[in-house]
């Protein structure tokens, strides 16, 4: 089973940037596509975005589609979010997230396809 580690975090002012990163142990990193989430109400997530196991595809939210970008290594078993024109609505616990690539059907917005989540990192940003 993969175990996740998010770093990166922090406060920055609006209209910055800032990295995260999801490290990744215990599996082999390529056969997972890997997600991005925010918390929700009640015990549910928001999809921020996916990318493939290979790096192939990439998939967004609307909110943030042109500002945040989802890259991964696979050499160093980490997976990205870059975060760019940040504002206060983006203040949120980031939450990587794992699918196995042998999953039929991987509906990346949905939480019940995804099979280890990291503990989250706090992007905190002041207007």
């Amino acid at each position: 089973q993969v175990q996740l580690v998010e770093s990166g975090g922090g406060l920055v002012q609006a209209g910055g940037s800032l990295r995260l990163s999801c490290a990744a142990s215990g599996a082999t990193f390529s056969n997972y596509n890997m997600a991005w989430f925010l918390p929700a109400p009640g015990k549910e997530r928001y999809f921020v975005a996916a990318i493939r196991g290979s790096g192939g595809s990439t998939y967004y939210a609307d909110s943030v589609k042109g500002r945040f970008t989802i890259p991964r290594d696979n050499a160093k078993n980490t997976v990205y979010l870059q975060m760019n024109s940040l504002n206060s609505e983006d203040t949120a616990v980031y939450y990587c997230a794992a699918a196995s690539t042998r999953r039929l059907i991987w509906r990346w917005v949905y939480t019940g396809y995804y099979d280890a989540w990291g503990q989250g990192t706090q992007v905190t940003v002041s207007s």
